[in-house]
C-alpha cells in the first residue's frame, strides 16, 4: 500500500494530511504520535484490540486505541483488510546494552508483570487463542520432519526432546501468555522501561514459554552479538528478575532446557517447511548449543 492509499485510511481519523512512514509491512507511523496497522485477519485484530483495551485499562503501558472519528469504531474495513490506530508510546528498542545483569533483571520482571495481569484479565478475552507446545510437537511439527525425512535430526531424538517435555508438561502453569517476547516489543526511554508492543500472537499456553523464548532469541540477537558467557548471565538474571516477582515453580525450572529445545525445533521444522534454510539452519544450532548445555542451563536455574 502506497501513501496516497494509507492517507485515505486516515481519512477516518482526519489525519490524511499528516506525514507516514512505513515502519513494517502491516504498519505505519503517522506523524509523531499514532501507529496505524494493518490486519488480513479480522479475529486476529478483535483479539489484539481487545486485550490492548483491557491492558489499558489496568494502567499498563500499550499503545491507547484511537476511536474512529465518525462512529467512534475501533477499526475500519476498507476491501479485505481492516486497520486500527493507536497512540504511539514513547522510547525505542534497547539495542545497546552495558549491564547485563541489570537489564536481565529488569527484563525479567517486566515479562513477570505482564503474566501477571494477564492472568487477571484473561477470562475477560473471548476467542481467546488456546494453544499447546506438546500438541504441536506431536503434531504439525513432527509431521514437517517427517515430510522432509528427518533432515535434520533423528526421528529417535526428536522423540526423546517430546518426551523428556512431555514428562513436566501437565505440570506446568497455563494461561494468557504474549508469545513474542523479544526486545523489539519492549520499548525503553532513557534506559526504563515505556512499554509493551504486539499482541498478535498473544493466546494461552505454559507461561514459561514466554521466558525461554526471550532469552533464546537472544542467541540470534545478531545486534547485541552476546558471548556465550554473557547469555549465561543473562539466562540467569532474566530468571532470577522473573522469579524475584512472580515466582517460578519447581516444575518450571526443570522444564526449561526442555522448552527451549521443543521451540527451537519448532522453529527448525516451520522454516524448513517454507523452504528457507539458512533460519532452519540456525534454529537446529541454537537446538543444538541447548542440548550440550541442558546441565549447565539446569545448574543455573536450580540455583535461582
Amino acid at each position: 500500500m502506497d501513501n496516497n492509499e494509507v492517507c485515505e485510511i486516515l481519512l477516518n481519523w482526519n489525519l490524511q494530511n499528516i506525514k507516514i512512514e512505513k515502519i513494517y509491512n502491516t504498519a505505519w507511523q503517522a506523524g509523531d504520535s499514532y501507529i496505524l496497522k494493518e490486519y488480513h485477519d479480522l479475529q486476529m485484530l478483535e483479539r489484539n484490540l481487545k486485550i490492548l483495551g483491557i491492558l489499558d485499562k489496568m494502567h499498563i503501558p500499550v499503545g491507547r486505541i484511537v476511536p474512529v472519528v465518525n462512529n467512534n469504531g475501533l477499526y475500519v474495513k476498507n476491501g479485505d483488510l481492516f486497520y486500527f490506530l493507536s497512540e504511539k508510546l514513547s522510547g525505542g528498542n534497547l539495542k545497546n546494552i552495558t549491564d547485563i545483569k541489570g537489564t536481565a533483571l529488569k527484563v525479567g520482571g517486566i515479562i513477570a508483570c505482564l503474566h501477571k495481569v494477564f492472568k487477571e484479565c484473561e477470562n475477560d478475552i473471548n476467542g481467546l487463542w488456546n494453544n499447546s507446545l506438546l500438541d504441536e510437537m506431536n503434531n504439525w511439527v513432527r509431521k514437517n520432519f517427517e515430510d522432509n525425512n528427518w533432515k535434520y535430526i533423528s526421528k529417535e531424538e526428536y522423540g526423546q526432546a517430546v518426551l523428556n517435555l512431555s514428562d513436566l508438561y501437565n505440570s506446568l502453569p497455563v494461561q494468557l501468555i504474549h508469545r513474542d517476547v523479544h526486545f523489539g516489543n519492549f520499548l525503553f526511554k532513557d534506559g526504563q522501561f515505556s512499554g509493551y508492543i504486539d499482541f498478535d500472537l498473544s493466546q494461552r499456553n505454559i507461561r514459561v514459554f514466554d521466558i525461554c523464548y526471550f532469552v533464546l532469541g537472544l542467541l540470534a540477537e545478531e545486534e547485541l552479538k552476546l558471548t556465550q558467557e554473557q547469555w549465561f548471565v543473562f539466562l540467569k538474571h532474566t530468571f532470577t528478575g522473573y522469579n524475584n516477582t512472580l515466582g517460578l515453580q519447581e516444575a518450571e525450572k526443570k522444564a526449561v532446557p526442555y522448552v527451549m529445545e521443543c521451540i527451537e525445533l519448532l522453529f527448525a521444522s516451520y522454516f524448513e517447511s517454507i523452504n528457507n534454510m539458512p533460519c532452519a539452519d540456525g534454529a537446529i544450532n541454537i537446538y543444538k548449543f541447548i542440548k550440550k548445555n541442558e546441565d549447565k542451563i539446569t545448574g543455573i536455574i536450580n540455583y535461582i
